[in-house]
This record gives structure tokens, C-alpha cells and sequence, in this order.
């Protein structure tokens, strides 16, 4: 009978655990696609602090606003998860 080492046990740890991840990703894709009606709705990307810049043949937009708001809306969210 073979017995398996310490290497190979964690790498199959690892394993379940990426194709968790992975699972769970693909589903809040889907979950975000078949949502995308509502979602398209919330002024991300428009709120105070995001900066555009329209020039002639120069484009630049940096959405400093959304970002900050996106950073504390999932440091809440992980933050009550863990508990």
C-alpha cells in the first residue's frame, strides 16, 4: 500500500482549496453578469473625486472616488466575515 508524504498532503490541501476559490469565483461572475442590469445603474465612476480629463486626442480618467469607496466597502464586508 502506498502511503502518501507530508509534500503530497499539502499540496492536495492546497488543491481543494484552489478549486474552492475558483468555484466561488466563477459563481459571483456569473452572479455579477446576470445582475449587470441593476449594477450598470449605481453611479460607480461618477462620484465626487473621480477625475476625467477630456483634452483634444487625450482621454484620462482616475477614478479615485469609486476606488476608496470600493476599498471600504470590502474592508467592512472581510472585516465581518472574520468575525
Amino acid at each position: 500500500m502506498y502511503k502518501r508524504g507530508v509534500a503530497a498532503e499539502r499540496l492536495l490541501c492546497i488543491d481543494v482549496h484552489m478549486n474552492r476559490w475558483l468555484l466561488g469565483a466563477g459563481i459571483v461572475l456569473i452572479l455579477a453578469a446576470l445582475a449587470w442590469p441593476w449594477i450598470s445603474r449605481v453611479p460607480l465612476g461618477r462620484l465626487p473625486g473621480d477625475l476625467h480629463v477630456h483634452r483634444d486626442g487625450f482621454d484620462f480618467y482616475l477614478p479615485l472616488g469609486t476606488s476608496v469607496l470600493i476599498s471600504i466597502v470590502l474592508s467592512l464586508l472581510i472585516w465581518l466575515l472574520r468575525r
